[in-house]
């Protein structure tokens, strides 16, 4: 449905909760959430938001070497990651930290990654959540040929296993992604071979400094329909419809119904990343309309509108925003730095001859230094 209009339709923008914090009902994507439910998202919007701002800070003071923030992308993260299944698997761009919390990550993982000690801590099997891809468009072919795997393992619409409807895969990009190769030949694998798996773009609006105009001449939704599978168009800041929209594509991936194209709309109300100054390319009276728009405080009227959450409520989801943020600052400064030889361990699952002269070499680079201080 259009915000302007107020009436849903099946081409135009789907929206379950307006930016003043009005229900919608949509015929085709009934809600069926608690009052619990809702607040759970809104201390989820709340908490991504105040790790993302404290990694900023954290980047700013010389704690992290850059930071790709999500601000004004919580909704579109935090909805479709909570409408995944424990058994799905997710392949991420550089920037879905509210996923990764939907997912059981300590954000302070991610930081490690950004401050330079690690490749990625944490297990993609485990937590069903890929490690950060930081090639764009890349993670698209992954997701199909993952897809396109577990597909062939018989895991697309059975419970042979224990696995209530099966498994399916969800892909992370932006707008920008779209004039990517790879991500154009992953829709065509994914038509083809029917795989589960379902491409979930965020359009932000903005590919670094180039806008959306420069992107594409129709919705980019639209495009799916070159490859022979569905798209639609969500309301990115909407949390409720984000997670509606996912929950129905990624159901009918796992029922073997093949991929489906989520465009989200919204908008990057940051920097791309913290080395990039947006006032240089776009206007900052657009910013101010999309503030209008903010996903967190779209719910938040909404708690209070229905009466659904008390004054005590938003107080504590505050106090615990703050904890949280004081807990990955003081994780941020003291994480300690890999062992220079740390770089050789994972490099292959048993180390090749190669491998071992280079690290043999490497050390004795190494044992120079304290050779020559003494």
């Amino acid at each position: 449905m259009t915000a302007e209009s107020g009436t849903a339709t099946t081409d135009q923008l789907i929206q379950l909760l307006t930016p003043e914090g009005e229900r919608v009902e949509h015929p085709d994507y009934p809600l069926d959430l608690s009052a619990a439910d809702i607040r759970a998202m809104y201390r989820d919007l709340v908490l991504v938001r105040r790790i993302d701002t404290e990694a900023i800070s954290l980047q700013r003071q010389g704690e992290l070497g850059i930071w790709a923030s999500l601000l004004g992308q919580e909704a579109a993260q935090i909805g479709s990651g909570r409408a995944l299944s424990p058994q799905d698997m997710v392949f991420p761009t550089y920037r879905e930290h509210g996923v990764a919390w939907c997912r059981g990550i300590d954000p302070v993982k991610l930081l490690e990654l950004y401050r330079g000690v690690s490749h990625g801590g944490w297990a993609p099997e485990e937590h069903k959540f890929h490690l950060y891809t930081i090639v764009i468009g890349s993670q698209t072919l992954h997701a199909t040929g993952y897809a396109m795997g577990i597909q062939r393992d018989g895991a697309v619409g059975g419970d042979d296993e224990g696995r209530e409807g099966g498994e399916a895969v969800i892909a992370y990009f932006g707008d920008g992604a779209t004039s990517q190769g790879d991500v154009n030949e992953a829709f065509v694998w994914a038509s083809v071979f029917n795989a589960p798996v379902v491409f979930f773009c965020q359009n932000n609006q903005w590919a670094i400094s180039e806008p959306l105009e420069k992107q594409s001449r129709i919705p980019l939704y639209q495009r799916a329909r070159g490859f022979g599978f569905p798209g639609l168009r969500v309301d990115g800041n909407d949390v409720l419809a984000c997670y509606a929209v996912t929950k129905k594509a990624m159901q009918a991936a796992r029922e073997g119904q093949g991929p489906t194209l989520i465009e989200a709309f919204t908008y990057r109300m940051g920097a791309h990343t913290t080395t990039d100054d947006p006032t240089r390319y776009r206007l900052a009276s657009e910013l101010e309309v999309w503030k209008l728009k903010d996903p967190i405080e779209r719910v938040r009227a909404y708690l209070v509108r229905t009466g659904q959450a008390e004054p005590e409520f938003f107080a504590a989801v505050e106090a615990e925003a703050k904890e949280v943020g004081a807990r990955i600052r003081e994780a941020c400064r003291t994480m300690p730095d890999p062992p220079p030889l740390a770089i050789f361990d994972n490099v292959y699952a048993e180390p090749t001859s190669i491998l071992r002269e280079e690290r043999e070499q490497y050390a004795a680079y190494l044992d120079s230094f304290e050779e020559a201080g003494r």
